[in-house]
């Protein structure tokens, strides 16, 4: 019976997440511990697929693509065609939908005389208001859905969002165009044709045009990944997610051409329908893969989540107040030295927990006016108010009272002579063993007496 319990599925499969999640990498080699990294992300992303919020995020874009595809492609045409390369988004186009084979040029074919309709000049100002909120709508569900894969609530501001998601309108067609056109001049050049009757030149060269669409696929994608979340992104990271994300999409591209070229049956049995269900398939597959790419660009670079995953986050009273002291601790100190003020990120970095935990300590301490934002981007924290006259027991009440409401609290709770006691000496026996320790004296390291 013991040995049937010991090697039954279940706990074969709890030894192995285990030995996944908690190894100790710093004991291992370089390549091992890179490859132990690799299986914690894996494991951690599908943890995530199975959730089911990255593919309810994806479907929803989808829906808001089709609504938003014409008029940001129109957009996207009108500044191209200032540049006199509007051509060319018929072939971007059709390089996306290959995997959908003849019915991809089918809906390029449509998608463009729509756009060719949409006569921006003619629209009004009301109209090309209403043009370019479907655009910036739309651009914000992505944003939106990226800041879930990386933990965060907090949008860009109104007015950061509007200029920021029309830079990238406008200036991105510009630059993907820039690029493939240096490809093409690359290979239509007289020397690159020259050489490539030459051996070995002539085999190399085929390998570099076959890397080349593959890596410009990955830099659009580091792109995004870089910029979309609200956050400061490490190049490495979203380089990594792009890097793993362009592989996905171009084996998620042949598996599905392969199915589209096998799918007679699908198309006899929705008929006229059968085009728009495909092209919607591969759009919901489109940014799956790249929300699953943000994810794993996510825990790169904040592997600190790969344990607790996307639940909420259970963080005892005991590890609030200890955050509590450590963060004013830190704040004052580098308010003290003339240094740096700490952002969320570095003192989560700091402190070796996750974000969401820091932050729920952070916002009480601000809350209570202890700690102050600055105006930076992104923003650090400053004391709130004068050290030398708010004490240690200040910040544990902060954190203590979080999230009390008017209705739920210590007040409007039954109460008896005895419970009133008990409260009252834990109160007074707290305050005697700090002795009215202020966040000065814990900040320089000094005892309450000097």
């Amino acid at each position: 019976m013991t040995e049937t319990t010991q090697f039954s599925p279940m706990n074969l499969i709890a030894s192995a997440r285990a030995m996944i999640l908690n190894p100790d990498l710093s004991a291992m080699s370089a390549p091992k511990a890179k490859l132990i990294r690799a299986l914690q992300i894996t494991y951690a992303v599908v943890r995530d697929l199975a959730d089911g919020q990255l593919n309810l995020r994806a479907m929803s874009l989808v829906y808001t693509t089709l609504l938003s595809l014409v008029p940001l492609l129109a957009i996207s045409f009108s500044v191209l065609k200032g540049f006199g390369v509007h051509n060319q988004l018929e072939p971007m186009l059709l390089g996306m939908l290959e995997p959908l084979g003849e019915k991809g040029a089918e809906i390029t074919e449509t998608i463009i005389g729509f756009v060719e309709n949409v006569k921006v000049g003619v629209l009004g100002s009301l109209g090309l208001m209403l043009l370019v909120y479907t655009v910036v709508s739309l651009m914000q569900k992505i944003e939106r859905a990226f800041n879930y894969t990386w933990h965060l609530n907090a949008e860009r501001p109104f007015a950061q969002r509007f200029s920021d998601y029309l830079s990238v309108i406008l200036i991105g067609p510009i630059l993907v165009f820039t690029s493939m056109g240096l490809t093409a001049s690359l290979s239509t050049n007289t020397v690159t044709e020259r050489l490539s009757q030459i051996e070995p030149f002539g085999t190399l060269l085929g390998i570099v045009g076959m890397i080349v669409p593959y890596l410009l696929t990955v830099a659009a994608l580091a792109f995004i990944y870089s910029f979309i979340p609200n956050t400061k992104v490490r190049l490495q990271s979203a380089i990594v997610g792009a890097l793993v994300s362009g592989v996905m999409w171009k084996g998620a591209g042949w598996v599905f051409k392969t199915f589209v070229l096998t799918s007679v049956k699908y198309t006899a049995i929705y008929s006229a329908f059968a085009t728009l269900i495909m092209f919607m398939i591969w759009m919901y597959l489109g940014w799956l893969i790249l929300l699953v790419g943000a994810s794993i660009a996510f825990y790169h670079q904040k592997p600190e989540y790969l344990q607790t995953g996307r639940g909420d986050l259970q963080v005892s009273n005991r590890v609030k107040e200890k955050l509590a002291i450590l963060i004013a601790e830190l704040v004052g100190a580098n308010y003290y030295k003339g240094h740096k003020p700490w952002t969320l990120d570095a003192l989560a970095s700091r402190l070796r927990t996750p974000v969401d935990a820091t932050l729920m300590v952070l916002s009480a301490l601000e809350k209570r006016g202890l700690l102050t934002r600055t105006g930076d981007d992104p923003p650090a924290y400053i004391p709130g108010k004068p050290l030398e006259t708010t004490t240690v027991k200040d910040a544990l009440d902060a954190v203590r009272s979080a999230n009390e409401s008017p209705q739920l609290n210590p007040d409007q709770l039954p109460t008896t002579a005895g419970a009133e006691d008990v409260f009252a000496n834990m109160d007074g026996a707290l305050n005697d063993a700090l002795a009215g320790t202020t966040l000065k004296q814990l900040a320089l390291g000094k005892d309450p007496g000097e």
